[in-house]
C-alpha cells in the first residue's frame, strides 16, 4: 500500500471518521480496533451512513471498490497524519506535561489565533489516535499547528513526536501521575523528557519554566536551544496579585508591564499563562494583543472554572487529578481569603502501588481548621481511615443521594478529582 494513493483520496475528501455511528458525509472511515470492538465489522455501516471510503485491515470485510485494504489501520492513520504534516510543512508546537497541558494548549491557541490561522488539538485527543487526527484536521490555510501529547507509558511521547515532527516543544511540569503505567516517578521524568530529546535532535527550540528546578536541570543537561519564562531574568514573567475568584497577576512581557485578570481559577495557572505569553512573544505578537487574548479565554472543560450557583460558589477542576495537581489545587484554595470552605475530592486514578500512600498524604494535608467540610469520593478513599468530621462515599451516585437529603449552602466549594469519578455530576445539587 502506498500512502500517496490514500492521500490523494484524502485531499478530495479531507474528513476522517473513526465511529460508524457518528459519520460526517463524504468522510474516510478508519476501521480501528479496540479491546472490545473491531472497526472492520462496522465499515459497511459507515459507508451506508455517508462515508466515501472505508480503510480496513481484514480482507473478508472488503465488499467493493470503496474499501481500502491495508496491513494495519492504526498505523496507516498515523502514517497518513505524518505524510500530511510533511506536505503542509508548517511550524508545529508540541505540548506535554503532568498538569496544565490542556490549559496551556488552549491559552496558546487563543494567543496565536489573534495573528495566525491556528489548528490545535480539540478536547483531549492527545494520544496515538488523537495526534494523527489533529494533524489531519489541518489544511492549506493553517499557519501554525499545536499538538497536545499525553502518555501513560514510556516511549509514547517518542512515538507521537515521530508522527507530529514538532519544531517547538514545551513540558508544562512533571509530577507523580500514571505511575501504574510508568512504574516509577523516574520513568515519568524520562517519558516527558522524550519530547526534549526529539527537539534536540531537530536542533529546534523548547520553552520552559525557569522557576521549575527539574525542567531547568533537564534543559541545561541536554544543552538544548531554549527560551525560559517565569524566572527573574526572563523576558516574560509574572507576580500573583489575587486568586480569590479569578487568577490575577502582574505580567511582564519585554518592557511591557500590566495587570492581567484571567477567567481561570487558581494561581497554579501562572505557568500556563506565562507559557502562552512566551510563545506569542516569540512569534512577534504585540504584548497588549497577547494580554487581551489571555483575558478573553474562558475555560469550559471542567478545568480551572469558577461557577456561581444559586446556593454556592464552586471552584471546579474535576477533569483530572494526581498528587501534584491536587496539592496545587488545595494549597491555592486554602490560601484564598474566603469563608465557609468545603472541599470535595475524588480518587486519583492510575497510581499503581503508590495509590494508597498518595491518598493518605492528601487526607493528612486536609486536616486544617480553615476547612469547614471535607468530602472524599471513590473506592480508594472509601477504604481508608478518615478523621472525625470527614465524610466519604463509595461513588458519586451515593454522594448525590446524600446531597439530596443534606443541602450545602453559602459555601465556597473546591471540586477536584480524576475524570473517572465524574464529580461534575454533583454540580446540579450544589
Amino acid at each position: 500500500m502506498k500512502i500517496d494513493i490514500l492521500y490523494s483520496t484524502f485531499l478530495k475528501y479531507p474528513k476522517i471518521c473513526i465511529d460508524s455511528r457518528a459519520v460526517e458525509k463524504n468522510a474516510l472511515f478508519f476501521a480501528l480496533k479496540g479491546e472490545n470492538f473491531d472497526g472492520n465489522r462496522y465499515a459497511h455501516n459507515a459507508l451506508e451512513n455517508g462515508c466515501v471510503m472505508a480503510v480496513v485491515d481484514n480482507a473478508k470485510y472488503v465488499k467493493g471498490e470503496n474499501y481500502f485494504l491495508v496491513d494495519n489501520v492504526l498505523e496507516t492513520l498515523q502514517e497518513l497524519g505524518n505524510y500530511h504534516r510533511r506536505i503542509l510543512n508548517i511550524p508545529v508546537i508540541a505540548i506535554t506535561g503532568t498538569n496544565g497541558k490542556t490549559t496551556t494548549k488552549e491559552l496558546t491557541a487563543s494567543v496565536l489565533s489573534s495573528e495566525f490561522n491556528v489548528t490545535y488539538t480539540k478536547g483531549n485527543l492527545n494520544n496515538h489516535i488523537g495526534v494523527p487526527l489533529t494533524l489531519l484536521s489541518m489544511d492549506e490555510n493553517t499557519q501554525i499547528g499545536i499538538v497536545e501529547m499525553g502518555a501513560n507509558h514510556l516511549n509514547e511521547i517518542e512515538t507521537l513526536c515521530k508522527i507530529a515532527e514538532p519544531d517547538y516543544g514545551i513540558i508544562t511540569n512533571i509530577g507523580r501521575a500514571h505511575l501504574e503505567g510508568f512504574g516509577s516517578y523516574n520513568n515519568v521524568i524520562n517519558a516527558k523528557k522524550e519530547l526534549y530529546d526529539y527537539i534536540k535532535q531537530k536542533d529546534e527550540i523548547v520553552f520552559y519554566n525557569n522557576n521549575n528546578e527539574l525542567l531547568r536541570k533537564i534543559t541545561e543537561e541536554l544543552d538544548i536551544k531554549s527560551i525560559p519564562f517565569g524566572g527573574e531574568n526572563s523576558e516574560v514573567r509574572g507576580e500573583v496579585l489575587d486568586s480569590n475568584k479569578f487568577f490575577k497577576l502582574k505580567i511582564h512581557i519585554g518592557d511591557y508591564i500590566t495587570v492581567l485578570e484571567t477567567q481561570l481559577t487558581g494561581n497554579y495557572n501562572m505557568e500556563n499563562v506565562l507559557a502562552a505569553a512566551t510563545i506569542g512573544y516569540y512569534n512577534n505578537i504585540k504584548p497588549e494583543i497577547i494580554v487581551n487574548a489571555i483575558k478573553k479565554y474562558k475555560p469550559e472543560n471542567n478545568r480551572s472554572q469558577f461557577l456561581k450557583t444559586k446556593k454556592n460558589s464552586i471552584y471546579l477542576d474535576a477533569y483530572n487529578a494526581n498528587p501534584s495537581s491536587v496539592k496545587a489545587s488545595v494549597d491555592n484554595f486554602l490560601s484564598l481569603n474566603i469563608s465557609n470552605k468545603s472541599i470535595i475530592l475524588g480518587d486519583m486514578l492510575e497510581l499503581g502501588n503508590d495509590s494508597v500512600d498518595e491518598h493518605k498524604k492528601i487526607i493528612k494535608m486536609l486536616k486544617v481548621e480553615s476547612i469547614n467540610r471535607v468530602i472524599l469520593v471513590g473506592s480508594i478513599y472509601y477504604t481508608l481511615d478518615i478523621p472525625d468530621g470527614f465524610l466519604k462515599f463509595m461513588d458519586v451516585d451515593t454522594l448525590k443521594d446524600w446531597l439530596e437529603q443534606n443541602e450545602i449552602e453559602n459555601s465556597n466549594i473546591l471540586i477536584k478529582g480524576s475524570r473517572g469519578v465524574s464529580l461534575e455530576k454533583i454540580i446540579e445539587l450544589l
